[in-house]
């Protein structure tokens, strides 16, 4: 049964496997579908009829974010998106910025928001993890944001450069922070935690997040959840609903 797989999967995960292969280049990602979803905070990548939804949330001056999106689960999750079996949804947190200090994780989100209105969200957004940097130093300056930006064909521009130098989508900034507290729910109301992933509505348990830094275990997941989402759905030992 895929739920028993699922649970030797996640249980034996944390030994990462040496890959060689290259990851996904940033402009294999300019083919995928972008999106604001209706709720205003919500930034869709790939199919919206894959059969399997990823839901991230992340602040972009998180370590662990980096960790994941690096060298973890996120080529895996963008090597699926690719394939059209798999939709990923990011909530963007901001919290870093009160707790470390700065102004890095909002100047990031909001320049996140302005390349998803020139169709370069995904890319950028590998940019800025590829480039993070230290959690203390609050680097995502201005200069910095737009320098990386250069890394993107098509994303500089008048439009692009003044959305980020006036923080342009402040106001998306704060809805986005607000959506990732929500979601922490009852339990914790500043929010579940950076990373965080839920697959079709289910998180994944915190005592089997190893999976999120480990690219094979999280390859395997999302193919093992495509191949018997009831599986996953069903088995509550192993996610748990976001609602």
């Amino acid at each position: 049964m895929v739920a028993v797989a699922l649970g030797l999967l996640l249980g034996g995960c944390g030994q990462r496997a040496n890959r060689d292969e290259p990851i996904v280049q940033y402009e294999d990602l300019r083919e995928l579908p972008e999106a604001l979803d209706p709720d205003g905070t919500t930034i869709r990548v790939g199919d919206p009829k894959a059969p399997v939804t990823l839901r991230l949330f992340e602040d972009p001056r998180c370590p662990y974010c980096e960790e994941f999106e690096r060298t973890g689960g996120g080529p895996a999750a963008r090597e699926h998106t690719l394939r059209r079996t798999v939709v990923t949804e990011y909530t963007l947190a901001s919290f870093l910025d009160d707790r470390v200090g700065g102004s890095g994780s909002k100047k990031a989100v909001n320049a996140l928001r302005a390349a998803l209105e020139e169709g370069r969200f995904a890319e950028y957004h590998a940019v800025l993890y590829e480039n993070q940097p230290e959690e203390a130093v609050d680097g995502f300056t201005d200069a910095y944001l737009l320098s990386l930006a250069e890394e993107v064909g098509g994303l500089r521009g008048p439009a692009f450069d003044s959305a980020v130098k006036t923080m342009k989508y402040r106001d998306f900034v704060t809805r986005s922070q607000k959506a990732y507290e929500r979601a922490g729910g009852a339990s914790d109301p500043r929010g579940p935690g950076t990373p965080t992933a839920a697959i079709n509505g289910n998180r994944i348990r915190e005592m089997y997040a190893g999976v999120l830094y480990d690219r094979d275990a999280f390859d395997q997941l999302l193919g093992a959840v495509k191949q018997d989402p009831q599986a996953w759905e069903d088995d509550k030992s192993l996610s748990q609903d976001m609602g």
